[in-house]
């Protein structure tokens, strides 16, 4: 009874495996990741919206005031930090982050949902799916935030 030895691989093969690739399968389009939405997503960014905001992870999640994940976006909202606050529309069971829109509103912090959570986790550059993210003002990216939390301060609010 031996192990069975496992080719060792050079440092650029395992650096090859770890990246993320496109998969041959198409992507769904928007409309079909409209689909699996759940009831509490809105406001909704459209499609540009959707893009620019996705532009917006890709570039400040190297950035030192960018955070993702439930705990974390609900510690920056406890600290009362600036931002923009991106759920993901697609999440069940509701009730891990059903709080957090309101928390936003009475901080007067913007918001809004995506579409899908795996694409708002390729979007920061990782392969795990993410259910929110917290973007907050970095110097490099001022005319790209500004554009965005001002189109999501158009968004129509469901509540008032």
């Amino acid at each position: 009874m031996t192990k069975e030895k496992k080719p060792k691989m050079s440092l650029g093969e395992e650096a090859d495996q770890s990246v993320i690739e496109p998969s041959d399968q198409p992507q769904p389009s928007y409309e079909e990741r409209c689909k699996f939405l759940n009831p509490i997503a809105a406001p909704l960014a459209g499609r540009k919206l959707t893009k620019k905001i996705y532009k917006l992870i890709k570039k400040s999640a190297k950035q030192p005031k960018f955070w993702s994940g439930l705990k974390d976006v609900q510690k920056r909202l406890r600290l009362e930090t600036t931002g923009l606050v991106i759920f993901a529309g697609d999440v069940l069971p509701i009730d891990i982050y059903s709080h957090l829109p309101a928390v936003c509103e009475d901080r007067d912090i913007p918001y809004c949902y995506v579409p899908s959570k795996d694409d708002l986790g390729t979007a920061m550059g990782v392969k795990r799916s993410v259910i929110c993210v917290f973007i907050g003002l970095n110097d490099g990216l001022q005319e790209a935030y500004d554009e965005v939390a001002s189109e999501i301060g158009s968004l129509p609010k469901t509540f008032e």
